[in-house]
Formats: C-alpha cells, sequence, structure tokens
C-alpha cells in the first residue's frame, strides 16, 4: 500500500504538490478569518467549588462570583478625590456593561474593603472586584481588555491596572524560530546538502500550516484553549522534522546502493516509511489519551494536537515523495550559493526569534546576494564536496555500540542511577496553578497583584468564598458562629460578617488570607475549611456550606487530574505495549521500551521540579521560586514526550530487528542497527533539544516549563536511553529480546515496520541507477 502510495505520489508530483498547495491556502484564509472561537472551559461539575459557584450564582447573581479579576487604581491625589471617584464610577459603569462582566465598586457598601487603609498606600490605591461568567472565551476577553483600556480616564496621577489573569493577554511564543535557525544548521553540517536540510523542515511547515487551519475548524465544536497552536507547533515540528529525516535518510541509501530514483522513493516510504506511520499513529494514540480525562479543554487540546500530528504524517507520506521527485540527484548535490542562502535562512530565523529585525535583514539580504549572485559569481557556482563516507563498521556509532555491549552491566547500571538521580524530585512534586505574582514584571497582570499584595495582603487577590444555602432564618446564627472560627484561623486575614441573600435562603462568607493564593498554606487552609471548620460549625444544621472561589477551584482542578493522571499514563502505556508487541514480535522489548521511556519522563518532570518547585536557576531564568507545578503540565509533557520517544524507539529497533532477521545474530544487529540510526536520531534530537530549549527565553512560566520539561525528556531520551541503555539491555538479553510465545506469536495479528528494503537492494542494475524520471 505505501509502496503504491510513494510511487503515485512520485510520478504524479505536480497533482500532489499543487493539492498540498491548495490546501495550505485554504488553510490561511481559515485561520485569517474571524470566527476560531478559542476557550478554556475548566468547570468541575460535581466539585465542591463548582457547587459553591452554582448558590452564588442562584442566590446573588454573578457578583457573588469567583473574582476571577480585579481593577487596581491607585491615585496620588487619593481614591476618593471627587474628581478620581467621578471619573472610576464611569469607569465602573461602562465595563459593567459589557455582557458576562459584574463589577463590585470600592465605593459601594460591598466593597467597602476594597480601599487601602494602611501603610504608606492608604487612600492611595483601590480595586474593584470583576466577576466573569464562564461562558466567556478568550476572544471576548481579548476584546473587552482593548475596550477597558480605551475606556479608561485620562486623569493626572491616576493609574488603572487591569488585574487578574482572565487580563493578562497570551503572547504567542516566537521563539520556535530560534529551534529554526539552529535547524538550518544542524542539518547542513549532518547532511551536507541545502534539500537534505529544506525537506524536512518544509514538510514540517506544510504539515502544521494545514494543520492549524483544521483546529480553527475545530475550535467551532470544541473547548480548544488558546495555547493549542503553541502546542500544535511544538509537536508538529518534533515529529514532522523527524519523520521527514528517518525517509530522507533511507532514501539516500538506496540512491547509494544503486536505485533509480523512483525505487529509491518507493523503498524509502516501504522500510522507513512504515516505521513513520506506525510511530505517527503512536503519537495521536498517546495525544488523544488526554481525552481520558474527562475536561472538555482538555480533549480540546488533545484533538488540537492530535490534528496538527495527522496532518505532519500525511505531508511525510505523500508530499515528501512529491518533492523527492523534484529533488532526484539534487538531494546530494549543494553549491555554495546554496550553502550561503542557507546561512541567510539561518539568520532570518534567529533575528526573528530573538526579535533583532536588524539580523533578519542582514540575512534576507544574505539571500538576495546568494540568488543574484549565483547566476553571475562562478565560485558560488561550484559545487561543496562531500565528506566520503565512512563503512558502517568504521563509523563511531558502531564503535561506540561494541564499547557498551562489551560492558553491558556498567553501562546499564550507570544510565539507571543517572535517570534515578534526575527523577528524584518527582516525589516533592507539588501540582497547583501559579498566581499572578510570576508574569513578567513589566506586565499589567504583575504590576496589579503586586501593588494589592502590598496594599492590602497575599491574599486579596484571590478571596475565598464560605457559600451556604439555609433551611431557616436561624441558620443566620450557624453562620455567625462559622466566622467567628474562621476568623480565629492563623493563616486569616479577614472573614467578613455573613452576607444573606435578598430571600433569605442562602448567605456568604468573604475569606481573606494572609498568604498567597499559590502558598502551600493557602492550601492547608482549604482543607481545614472543608474537613474541620465548615462541618463541624454546620453539623445537624440547615446550613449547607461549600468552600469556593478561584483559590478552592483550582485545588478541586488540581485534585481531579492528579486522580485521572494515572489512569490516562496506564491506558497509553498498555495501548503501547501492545502495539510494540504486535510490531516486533517480542515481549521483552516493548516491556524496556516502556520502562525506559518512563525513565526517561520522569528524569524530566524531576528537573522541571528542582527549577519551578524548589528554585534551582530561579534567578538565572527569571522565576520566582515556591510555585507549583502547573496541574496539566505532567500530563501533557507525557503525551508529548512519549510520543516523541516513541518514535525514536521505533526507528531504530526496526533497523535492529530488520538486521536480525537478515542475519539471526542479536549482537552484530544491535550495533549495526545503531550505526545506521544514530546520526539521524542525533541531528533530529538536537534540533528538538533546541526547539524546545528556545522557549526559556519567553517570559511566559508555563511556556518556560513546558520549553525545559520537552527540551530534557528529548535530550535524556536521544543520549541516555538510546545510546545507552538499549545497546546494554539489548546485549545483556541476547536473544531473548525477540522472544515470544508460539500461541502468542499466532494470534497476533501482522504488522511488517521493517519492509522489503534489502529485497529492493538485492540487485539495482546501472541503468536504474542513472534512470532519470
Amino acid at each position: 500500500m505505501l509502496a503504491n502510495l510513494a510511487r503515485f505520489c512520485f510520478r504524479k508530483r505536480k497533482i500532489v504538490l499543487g493539492a498540498w498547495i491548495a490546501l495550505l491556502l485554504t488553510s490561511g484564509f481559515l485561520q485569517a478569518k474571524p470566527g476560531a472561537d478559542y476557550r478554556t472551559e475548566f468547570g468541575l461539575p460535581s466539585s465542591e467549588s463548582q457547587k459553591g459557584f452554582k448558590v452564588l450564582e442562584d442566590n446573588f447573581g454573578s457578583s457573588g462570583g469567583s473574582f476571577a479579576a480585579q481593577f487596581v487604581f491607585q491615585a496620588q491625589q487619593g481614591v476618593h478625590d471627587p474628581a478620581v471617584k467621578a471619573a472610576m464610577e464611569t469607569f465602573f459603569a461602562t465595563a459593567g456593561k459589557l455582557k458576562g462582566l459584574t463589577v463590585t465598586s470600592p465605593y459601594t457598601a460591598p466593597g467597602a474593603l476594597q480601599v487601602a487603609r494602611q501603610g504608606e498606600l492608604a487612600d492611595k490605591l483601590a480595586y474593584a472586584d470583576v466577576a466573569l461568567d464562564s461562558d466567556l472565551s478568550q476572544q471576548d476577553l481579548l476584546a473587552y481588555r482593548k475596550k477597558l483600556i480605551a475606556a479608561q480616564p485620562k486623569i493626572e496621577g491616576l493609574e488603572i491596572l487591569l488585574g487578574g489573569q482572565a487580563f493578562g493577554e497570551f503572547q504567542p511564543p516566537e521563539t520556535e524560530l530560534i529551534g529554526l535557525a539552529f535547524a538550518v544548521v544542524i542539518l547542513i553540517l549532518a547532511f551536507g546538502s541545502v534539500l537534505a536540510m529544506g525537506l524536512p523542515i518544509g514538510t514540517a511547515l506544510f504539515g502544521i500550516f494545514v494543520g492549524s487551519g483544521l483546529l480553527a475548524i475545530a475550535t467551532q465544536f470544541l473547548s480548544v484553549p488558546d495555547f493549542t497552536p503553541f502546542i500544535g507547533i511544538m509537536i508538529g515540528l518534533g515529529v514532522g522534522i523527524d519523520y521527514a529525516l528517518f525517509i530522507l535518510s533511507r532514501y539516500r541509501d538506496g540512491l547509494r546502493a544503486g536505485l533509480s530514483y523512483e525505487d529509491a522513493t518507493v523503498d524509502a516510504m516501504d522500510s522507513a516509511g512504515r516505521a513513520v506511520l506506525f510511530a505517527g499513529i503512536t503519537v495521536i494514540i498517546s495525544v488523544l489519551g488526554m481525552w481520558l480525562m474527562g475536561l472538555k479543554f482538555i480533549q480540546g487540546l488533545a484533538v488540537g494536537a492530535s490534528v496538527t500530528v495527522l496532518a505532519v504524517l500525511a505531508a511525510s507520506m505523500t508530499l515528501l515523495p512529491a518533492l523527492l521527485g523534484f529533488a532526484q540527484h539534487r538531494i546530494d548535490i549543494t553549491k555554495r550559493r546554496g550553502v550561503l542562502a542557507s546561512a541567510g535562512l539561518a539568520l532570518v530565523f534567529l533575528g526573528g526569534g530573538i526579535k533583532l529585525p536588524v539580523l533578519s535583514m542582514i540575512g534576507a539580504l544574505t539571500i538576495v546576494v546568494a540568488i543574484v549572485g549565483g547566476f553571475f559569481v562562478p565560485a558560488l557556482k561550484k559545487i561543496v564536496p562531500h565528506r566520503p563516507e565512512k563503512p558502517l563498521r568504521d563509523t563511531i556509532w558502531y564503535r561506540w555500540s561494541r564499547l557498551v555491549q562489551h560492558r553491558p552491566w556498567p553501562m546499564a547500571i550507570i544510565g539507571f542511577v543517572v535517570l534515578a538521580l534526575l527523577a528524584a524530585p518527582v516525589f516533592s512534586l507539588r501540582m497547583g496553578f501559579s498566581d499572578e505574582g510570576n508574569f513578567p514584571k513589566e506586565t499589567q497582570t504583575r504590576r496589579a497583584y503586586d501593588l494589592v499584595a502590598e496594599g492590602f495582603g497575599a491574599g486579596f487577590s484571590s478571596p475565598m468564598v464560605i457559600a451556604a444555602t439555609l433551611a431557616a432564618p436561624a441558620d443566620m446564627q450557624t453562620m455567625a458562629k462559622l466566622q467567628a472560627d474562621i476568623a480565629a484561623d492563623p493563616n486569616v486575614a479577614f472573614a467578613s460578617p455573613p452576607i444573606p441573600s435578598p430571600d433569605g435562603k442562602a448567605a456568604l462568607i468573604r475569606v481573606i488570607t494572609k498568604s498567597s493564593p499559590q502558598d502551600i498554606e493557602t492550601g492547608r487552609l482549604i482543607d481545614r475549611l472543608r474537613n474541620d471548620l465548615v462541618p463541624t460549625n454546620t453539623e445537624g444544621s440547615g446550613v449547607h456550606a461549600y468552600v469556593s472561589g478561584a483559590g478552592p477551584a483550582n485545588k478541586d482542578f488540581a485534585s481531579y487530574l492528579a486522580k485521572r493522571t494515572p489512569i490516562f499514563f496506564g491506558a497509553v502505556l498498555g495501548l503501547s505495549f501492545l502495539l510494540l508487541m504486535v510490531v516486533f514480535r517480542s515481549l521483552l522489548v516493548p516491556l524496556k521500551a516502556v520502562i525506559m521511556n518512563l525513565l526517561s519522563i520522569g528524569a524530566a518532570y524531576g528537573i522541571v521540579v528542582a527549577i519551578f518547585q524548589w528554585g534551582w536557576l530561579h534567578s538565572l531564568l527569571g522565576l520566582g521560586a515556591g510555585a507549583p507545578i502547573e496541574p496539566f503540565l505532567p500530563m501533557m509533557l507525557f503525551a508529548i514526550v512519549f510520543g516523541l520517544s516513541m518514535d525514536y524507539e521505533v526507528f531504530l529497533l526496526s533497523r535492529m530487528k530488520e538486521e536480525f532477521d537478515r542475519t539471526g545474530e542479536n549482537a552484530s544487529a544491535v550495533a549495526d542497527g545503531l550505526a545506521m540510526t544514530a546520526r539521524v536520531i542525533t541531528a533530529a534530537a538536537a534540533i528538538m533539544v533546541v526547539v524546545f530549549g528556545a522557549f526559556v527565553l519567553e517570559e511566559d512560566r508555563t511556556v518556560k516549563m513546558f520549553g525545559i520539561g520537552l527540551a530534557s525528556a528529548v535530550f535524556l531520551d536521544a543520549t541516555i536511553v538510546r545510546m545507552l541503555l538499549v545497546p546494554a539491555t539489548m546485549e545483556l538479553l541476547g536473544a531473548r529480546n525477540w522472544w515470544i510465545p508460539n500461541w502468542l506469536d499466532k494470534v497476533l495479528p501482522r504488522i511488517n515496520v521493517e519492509g522489503h528494503h534489502h529485497e529492493a537492494l538485492a540487485a539495482p542494475t546501472a541503468a536504474t541507477a542513472t534512470m532519470k524520471v
């Protein structure tokens, strides 16, 4: 099937390329057209916090909500200055007219405590609580943000800041361009060919852009978070360049063995293409496994990321063989003008990534010089000579594999110990949401947070609410006693007297903590309220009280994910084990693959915990110390990294299995398989480490976390796991690597990812070696 598809795409390359260009243009239209509806729905219908929000909504209106944002303002002349007060009340009225937004003004009785009373900011700082309806999308909030900034009064000495994460504008990362710049350099150095550099990058970009168009359609049917395109770009670049590299490498092997261009393309797709297809399916399964979490925004994220992988996989299966049909013999021919143009392209990408336009301009000028000069300057037309290919068993990778195989026990122990030590911090993992104190210092969100913390206290930016239904008027006395006990808690800065609803059937108590929202003490206070103070005071009464607000909702969300994540892990690992067992007809190979992937991912988790939770290197990276790890990050890192690591596993093991089936010798099959794939795996991994590592330069803490986690996992997987643990353990197990019980071998379906590479190379003729199509 793949052979026929490859032959069709090669022969009908103009049609295939035209179809992909049409898809690209359609995707651009879909992304440019207004209507993509990105939204993040965190709701947990069965949680205590959601029950509290329901009580507030039913009995108090949205003004009793979660206080998701604030309008923070300070005035040198004082917030009660007549001009300031009149201007701010007008601003609040304007904001209150926006659908789904309710403002509690500090100039009203319910907001009387929202004016600073002590310190240098006394009567000069105040804030208005802003409750937002849960059905507002990211696009709605961005539009509101622009309108609110435009509506702010211009009075000397008055400054207004939009506080809260709801009004924090998400900036799509641009540092992936740094990764592309280094990808150009790494591929040129590794393969010595401009086309061998351009085809993987071009194929990946085609798939990513088409996937983005499909994602825009998906937002009409699913709750898709606004950062999904960023995740799609990350994973799309990773798998796209990997897939194209492995197919391209096998194509060049075929040419060197004397196959025609068409036969080399067909052979590459029928061998490496099979592994790519299987690896892509594994990645999609891994990502779609997030659907098991049962949350709308995670399900939207899973679909969005898998759509991008599917588009990139389709590009590798169809567009790449068509492009090989255009490239033919030129895949190994590089002229000096091509190298110069590639250097210019790298500068363009690098300048865009580090936001240095001058560098991009120099790069663009270099490209123009290379193109124009290539027609007139003879020196630029000269072909760059290739380094002679070493025999397989003279390469450094073959010698390294034999070194590891001669000392398998020490090498295996060293690898396992290193990964175990790096994974150790995972045992202190604390999942939760970081607060606005982790935003970049120059943003409105961070400045508003700092001002509120300075003028009121760390807990004022995210108050909690005790929302309760009452059976009788006498239940207000129960609420009063509950309020007194809460106010006496050592971590409570303020607990308001019970506020009854207009019909007297409900009441609420506002609670301000002394600690910040992300502080571990805040989480302990929520546990004390739910497990001790609230049930002790309401037992036997007609009061049904719920601890709610942004902090408790975040804690509920983190707890829910913590319970569901092992299910997700188990499902993905179990299914991957079964797939690998079917493909490689072995019990031990898939078991080792799962264990070693878990070790590398665990080590990446440990690095993330040490840096972002413990605070290692926090000053160097511009981070705050002591913040928890976002609860969705372990799940998403696992899905992405497990998919990428399985790519390397499939590519490496398929070559080893291919050699073992050909020779029947395990030791030589392991060494030869590693030597054949090591250069490509190393180049692909180096690109991914740079692509992901570049996200450390972004200002957003979560983006930095993704970057470090992914870069660490890929680096460890491509070095310690693939180059150390795999050859060591394969040597220790010997022929048992490929053992499977006869009865199981008979009932399992057969999937051949090795293809018929050796048959294709059996008898190439001189005619086919030079044939042009």
